[in-house]
């Protein structure tokens, strides 16, 4: 029997390998150097440009300053999303895409409230004048 265990053992061992080298989880798309490379740059761009645009105060309106860095650091997601964690709509058929979706969604309900119940907590609660502060038990 422990001939017969060693035996398998050995013979299993070597098979599980050629089965593993032939075995991948999907169709995920593996990277190379210039991709990653390619990212790195990416991000790096994506992260000087609004750098620079609030330290060189190269536009006046801090709203449009702000969209501005929005719309970069959403970009800079989707680089992230797929140069390092290799996420697209085919990658392991199409779950990543759904579970993002998914988080996209609690993210913005999280945030649309919170934004909500802090706007309405600030007008709500705080004393309109000093008049109204005097009148206050």
């Amino acid at each position: 029997m422990s001939t017969a265990h060693t035996e398998t053992a050995a013979h299993g061992h070597g098979a599980h390998d050629a089965h593993d080298d032939h075995h991948d989880d999907g169709p995920v798309s593996h990277s190379t150097f210039k991709g990653y490379m390619t990212g790195f740059v990416l991000a790096v761009i994506l992260t000087a440009i609004p750098f620079w645009l609030v330290m060189g105060k190269v536009l006046v309106s801090t709203h449009t300053t702000s969209l501005v860095i929005l719309g970069f650091a959403a970009v800079q997601i989707v680089v992230h999303m797929i140069y390092f964690l290799h996420m697209d709509a085919k990658s392991e058929s199409g779950w990543n895409m759904l579970a993002l979706i998914f988080t996209i969604v609690l993210v913005v309900i999280t945030l649309a409230g919170s934004l909500w119940v802090m706007y309405h907590m600030n007008a709500n609660m705080m004393p309109m004048s000093v008049h109204d502060m005097k009148n206050m038990p």
